[in-house]
């Protein structure tokens, strides 16, 4: 390696180190507004569970420093949430300079659409998902018990669930990305809708509690976002002109 392919690196790694150290910055500058008020964030996330319980019923805490550390959990993934634009930027500003134009042009709107995506399937999941299915796992429990659910199996519970809708609603962003660099087109897209169908209702069995509600809420907006994929995939073939483009940026090397 020549020296100045070795400062190029050095380089590279210094400016990694300081967008890493503004975004996690950012998280934690968001995080230590934010907790004075961890008790009612947790109270927030923990609303659905506590409507669905009998009247008088509250949570419990098997652990020492568990009422301590779970609402600290939530509060750094709700500073993570609300720094997430933040972290996309400088994950956007040190990745920009090795795009191709039109690369730079895609990847944009598909940051923003993935964040939009993800955030929209955790409010799905939040004000539709839980409520069904908290009210559902209540109704089904023998009336000779009463529910006290432990808060730390609960945060991993809609942690889970969170993630599992999360990465549901990014479903159009991998068919349009799957679409645009020529893996498959509308055609074959098509014709893989049975198979889509079948694995999004397998995928919804294994990552879901096992009742059938959770199951058909997952699976079906999968399912659903599948053809929107499809839909938005007739405009964003790969066209000549990006051909040229990555032809004509092969040519000179790019930092």
């Amino acid at each position: 390696m020549s020296e100045s392919s070795q400062e190029t690196f050095v380089a590279h790694l210094i400016e990694l180190r300081d967008r890493l150290l503004r975004a996690v910055g950012a998280v934690l500058l968001v995080f230590f507004c934010l907790m004075p008020w961890a008790g009612q964030i947790y109270d927030m996330l923990a609303l659905p569970m506590m409507q669905s319980l009998p009247e008088g019923t509250r949570m419990i805490a098997t652990g020492v420093v568990t009422p301590f550390f779970v609402p600290v959990k939530v509060t750094l993934m709700v500073a993570f949430v609300c720094a997430l634009p933040v972290v996309l930027y400088q994950t956007w500003a040190f990745i920009a300079p090795g795009l191709y134009a039109h690369e730079k042009r895609l990847a944009v709107p598909l940051v923003v659409a993935s964040t939009l995506l993800f955030l929209a399937g955790m409010a799905f999941c939040y004000f539709f998902v839980f409520k069904m299915v908290f009210a559902f796992i209540n109704e089904f429990a023998p009336k000779s018990i009463t529910p006290a659910p432990d808060i730390e199996q609960y945060l991993s519970f809609v942690m889970t669930l969170f993630m599992a809708f999360g990465l549901t609603f990014e479903v159009p962003v991998a068919v349009v990305l799957l679409a645009k660099f020529g893996v498959v087109n509308q055609a074959k897209l098509k014709e893989a809708r049975p198979y889509v169908i079948v694995g999004a209702f397998v995928i919804a069995a294994v990552v879901t509690p096992p009742d059938v509600i959770s199951q058909f809420m997952l699976a079906v907006p999968m399912w659903l976002l599948y053809e929107l994929g499809i839909v938005c995939a007739r405009f964003v073939a790969p066209s000549s002109g990006d051909a040229a483009a990555d032809a004509a940026g092969s040519e000179v090397p790019r930092s």
